[in-house]
């Protein structure tokens, strides 16, 4: 399958996800929208948890690049910039949340792939700062990202707030430096 039209397939199933859940969520409705015959899709994927699944991981929707300013505090808060975005701006403001939750309530699902994945790619940012010294052994680069993640998703999704100004630098100072 050519890659613009599987993005087009994962973009459409990640916009039904927003729109109606993961139980309205449905291989026709998804065949429908991207205009790929829905024999196709379950050629490729044999479910709509499946097909959701990919999504997720493979989706550039969802999907960033692994920032590299030079320095673990430089990239920290590039990568909580791209958290805010992530969960501030259409199209993914409305599709993170939607498709995460149903990830996490659908074991089906198998959300710990999209999260491996994602933490897989982060984890580049603490084998560089660790390369330059800038990061002692006794670091857990996973819990940095979940206080870091925890921060962003506290404020946005739970509390309905959309950070300040500077809110990246802050959190990433507050956790590197203390308060």
């Amino acid at each position: 399958m050519a890659p613009r039209k599987q993005q087009e397939i994962f973009d459409a199933t990640l916009r039904l996800v927003a729109e109606k859940g993961y139980d309205g969520l449905t291989v026709e409705g998804v065949a429908e929208r991207s205009g790929v015959n829905k024999t196709t899709i379950y050629r490729w994927w044999p479910s709509k948890a499946a097909l959701l699944g990919a999504a997720l991981v493979e989706g550039d929707v969802l999907g960033f690049e692994t920032p590299d300013t030079g320095s673990l505090r430089g990239d920290l808060v590039a990568l909580v910039e791209s958290m805010v975005r992530l969960l501030t701006e259409p199209p993914s403001a409305d599709i993170a949340p939607a498709a995460l939750a149903a990830a996490v309530r659908h074991p089906e699902l198998d959300a710990r792939h999209f999260f491996a994945d994602r933490f897989a790619k982060e984890r580049e940012i603490f084998e560089r700062a660790a390369r330059r010294g800038e990061l002692p052994a006794s670091a857990d680069p996973m819990l940095v990202i979940d206080l870091l993640a925890g921060a962003v998703w506290t404020r946005v999704v739970l509390r309905g707030l959309r950070p300040p100004d500077g809110f990246a630098t802050k959190a990433v100072s507050a956790l590197l430096d203390g308060l």
